[in-house]
């Protein structure tokens, strides 16, 4: 059974008496323990798919669906904070908070079971992800782009859910450390089970999932 699915799924903006579609019919389902990606061009959808993916908007038509059940029946503010975790391009820290403080936030608001020392989870998991103590108790604006992403990464993994999802996340770095973030990735995936969702327009990163799907205006392929 998948993990997490999009059944049918429509997105369009109205133009007048016309639609202009963004997603058309769209389907597709991911699964724990594997890492995918969603390769485009801008414009072709990618960011829209994830959005709905991730409930932070909703579909025209059609469902989205996680462990069978309609993300809406669930409730999108109780998904995003109990079952997913996504990871920005512009990494969306908080910049008066040190890298660790910045890790516990999502934990204190999830109605996951977790750890009653979050503290030290934070510091586990910024280690887990190259993150030195020193550098955890450093303000984010402190540390580099490469870092602020790594710490971005922590944070997903905070609440332990199943899927991680990242939009462009390694856009702002340079090409040694695209590759960490996407080993990293990798590692989520195959050794920790974690269902891994990557939009990007980099095929050296895509060449490099499990799965590959290619929007182009709008149409979901598995092949280009």
């Amino acid at each position: 059974m998948a993990l997490l699915e999009a059944k049918n799924v429509d997105y369009f903006y109205q133009d007048g008496d016309q639609r202009r579609f963004i997603l058309k019919d769209t389907t597709v389902s991911f699964e724990k323990g594997r890492f995918y990606t969603i390769l485009g061009q801008s414009g072709s959808g990618k960011t829209t798919l994830l959005s709905l993916l991730s409930a932070l908007d909703s579909p025209k038509a059609g469902e989205i669906l996680y462990n069978g059940e309609n993300i809406q029946k669930i409730g999108y503010e109780k998904y995003r904070r109990d079952d997913i975790s996504i990871i920005f391009q512009s990494y969306n820290l908080i910049p008066y908070l040190s890298a660790a403080e910045n890790v516990q936030v999502p934990m204190a608001i999830t109605d996951n079971k977790l750890p009653d020392d979050k503290k030290a989870v934070a510091y586990n998991l910024l280690d887990y992800i190259g993150i030195t103590r020193d550098k955890a108790n450093r303000l984010v604006n402190q540390l580099s782009g490469g870092e602020q992403q790594r710490v971005a990464i922590a944070r997903a993994l905070a609440t332990n859910v199943d899927i991680i999802m990242a939009d462009e996340p390694t856009g702002n770095l340079d090409e040694e450390m695209e590759q960490e973030i996407v080993d990293i990735f990798k590692e989520l995936a195959h050794k920790h089970g974690k269902c891994v969702i990557v939009v990007t327009h980099a095929n050296e990163i895509a060449q490099q999932a499990d799965d590959v799907l290619y929007l182009r205006k709008g149409v979901l392929k598995t092949h280009e």
